[in-house]
């Protein structure tokens, strides 16, 4: 069954996987008439039918809800588990931490290899697959081990636009989409994260770093550190929302429009080209096309029909 097919009934007659539909037009999206109120309690009522749950927590807006709501309807029932890797940024964990604590969640944080995975580490279109792979077969172990009837993770209705081939490694493993089968988007989401609070109400999005090298250019740990090192970097400079592409020993930075003419300020351009060189790289570069989520996944949705439907990761 599709998420189009639900009407609101008996909760535990859903499938705890099914087939993520693909969504071209917001409107088509399930219970588009309804407003993030009643989202919010359609939501509070499908995860209070399970008994324990799994989420698999980033800190990002989407899985917070999530497990917030799990957390409010199901308390010590409820299990967010984080993977950890070199793709997981160290200023991410700690903020999925401190807003966890802060309203009371059980966290896990699970040790992911992906890097030790050669079809993760050649970067390939499908990278991000083998690293969900990963990610849900350890939270398919503590879900064994928690008694916990599903795994719940954070996507929503825009996540279905386009090509993320991570999707395909949640339906493998079973793993249920409780925003996107209620039609969430990411306004809904904001609002409800605003509603109860939750720090990464405005967040902005941070993917794994390996999103922000191209296809085919292996991923490697030097790579993501300096990565790693240049973003957090120029959020010290003031910049909230910005990627920092790996081209080799060229940082291609991506900034929001309204940012061009701030960055190129005599003061301001020194002080972004000195931080993100004392990282490693040779050379630094302005994207003029500015910021732009999924940027790298330019021709390859196209070009991967393969592959599940899905978000651009990047």
């Amino acid at each position: 069954m599709t998420f189009l097919d639900y009407d609101g009934g008996d909760m535990s007659a859903l499938d705890p996987a099914p087939e993520l539909v693909r969504i071209s037009d917001p409107a088509c999206r399930p219970f588009a008439g309804l407003d993030w109120r009643e989202r919010l309690e359609r939501l509070r009522e499908m995860i209070a039918g399970y008994g324990r749950v799994v989420v698999a927590y980033s800190g990002g807006v989407d899985s917070s809800v999530v497990l917030r709501v799990a957390h409010e309807q199901l308390g010590a029932r409820a299990l967010g588990v984080i993977g950890r890797s070199d793709s997981y940024a160290a200023r991410e964990l700690a903020l999925a931490l401190a807003q966890a604590d802060e309203f009371g969640a059980r966290v896990e944080v699970v040790t992911t290899g992906e890097l030790a995975d050669p079809a993760f580490a050649a970067n390939t279109p499908d990278r991000c697959y083998h690293c969900k792979s990963e990610l849900y077969r350890q939270l398919r172990l503590v879900a064994a081990r928690e008694g916990a009837t599903v795994v719940l993770d954070g996507t929503i209705t825009e996540d279905l636009l386009d090509f993320r081939p991570g999707r395909r490694a949640a339906s493998e493993s079973n793993v249920f989409s409780p925003l996107a089968a209620l039609g969430f988007g990411k306004a809904d989401v904001r609002s409800v994260a605003d509603h109860l609070l939750l720090p990464s109400g405005n967040k902005p999005a941070s993917p794994c770093l390996a999103s922000r090298i191209p296809y085919g250019t292996p991923v490697s740990a030097g790579a993501l550190a300096m990565i790693e090192a240049a973003e957090a970097g120029l959020r010290d400079l003031g910049f909230a929302e910005l990627r920092v592409r790996h081209h080799g020993d060229v940082a291609l930075i991506e900034l929001p429009i309204r940012e061009l003419a701030r960055v190129l300020d005599p003061w301001c351009r020194k002080r972004v080209a000195s931080v993100v060189l004392s990282t490693g790289y040779r050379f630094v570069a302005l994207d003029l096309e500015g910021f732009r989520s999924g940027s790298l996944n330019r021709g390859v949705a196209a070009a991967a029909t393969h592959l599940a439907p899905g978000p651009p990761t990047n």
